[in-house]
């Protein structure tokens, strides 16, 4: 993806590591409970992971929109620049 945007856009490469890390750090805590939890269980993994992906996609959106909305507001009212959110340094 890095490669397909616009270069006068583009992110740098530890930008754009940091960017995709924490999806896939996402993803693999998704696909670590879904095996745990087919095993407890005992049912199949694939609608597990459906069920997971669903409750994440909407549910789990939500619940992130809303703490970087309170992070974000902490963040403003203390006035510390070092942690607003999309900004490296």
């Amino acid at each position: 993806k890095l490669v397909r945007e616009p270069k006068h856009e583009r992110r740098p490469w530890r930008i754009w590591f940091l960017d995709t890390s924490k999806q896939a750090i996402g993803m693999l805590f998704i696909h670590f409970a879904n095996v745990y939890l087919s095993d407890l269980t005992e049912e199949d993994p694939c609608s597990l992971y459906l069920i997971n992906f669903l409750l994440d996609a909407t549910l789990g959106m939500l619940l992130i929109y809303i703490g970087i909305r309170a992070v974000s507001s902490i963040v403003e009212w203390q006035q510390w620049e070092s942690l607003r959110f999309g900004e490296y340094g």
